[in-house]
């Protein structure tokens, strides 16, 4: 970086750098999609459990085959648990995955009359949902405000200078103070976008990653 960037990067403050982060995600992803597969609530809830340690691709690969045999609650409860994990299993952590999809599918029809519920704190006590998976959830499905954190989101908050990144949960409250609630879901996809595109975790694309050289931390420093 050059004697004038320094020096321009070194003016701005935290406010105007998230005011360019937001610039530029907008400019390079209006209309991100929703990475995974689905058709309802349901089909997202399963897709998310799923792409734990997985990549949205293998996931997308995976889905249409086990929805082609229960696509809601009341079809996927009528599967055995190996059944279940014999579709899966390209997926990776296929047993405890099997088990978490059979039984709050149980959980779901026994509970909330079939239906993915609408409360963070209700997904959250689903089998093998945690609070990322639920908060993806509430902003994909149900449209309502959250940031949910992943391994790229904490990764650019981090080299961006946004947060500590000591754990997810500080990333998170530091993603939602810094961002207008209103840009959260939209948010989250545009960062996930342009990690895999520009910062990926390994394989350093530091050459392309304009947005940390503009206003992050050196790349010697992580």
């Amino acid at each position: 970086m050059d004697t004038k960037k320094i020096f321009e990067k070194n003016l701005m403050t935290k406010t105007d750098k998230v005011k360019y982060v937001i610039k530029e995600l907008e400019r390079l992803y209006p209309n991100p999609p929703i990475p995974l597969l689905h058709k309802d609530p349901y089909t997202l809830l399963i897709a998310v459990l799923l792409s734990a340690q997985c990549t949205d691709i293998r996931v997308n690969k995976i889905t249409p085959i086990l929805f082609k045999k229960a696509s809601s609650p009341y079809k996927m409860v009528l599967l055995s648990i190996d059944e279940i994990e014999n579709i899966i299993r390209p997926c990776g952590l296929s047993p405890r995955k099997s088990k978490s999809i059979h039984g709050l599918s149980k959980i779901l029809i026994s509970e909330h009359n079939g239906m993915v519920p609408q409360e963070i704190e209700f997904l959250e006590q689903l089998p093998g949902v945690g609070h990322k998976t639920a908060s993806v959830v509430m902003s994909q499905a149900f449209k309502v405000p959250s940031f949910p954190v992943d391994t790229h989101i904490h990764r650019m908050m981090y080299r961006w200078g946004f947060s500590n990144g000591k754990n997810v949960v500080k990333t998170e409250k530091d993603a939602r103070r810094l961002f207008p609630k209103k840009l959260w879901n939209k948010l989250h996809l545009q960062i996930i976008y342009y990690a895999r595109e520009y910062s990926p975790a390994r394989g350093s694309k530091k050459e392309l990653d304009y947005i940390t050289k503009h206003i992050g931390r050196k790349y010697d420093k992580y």
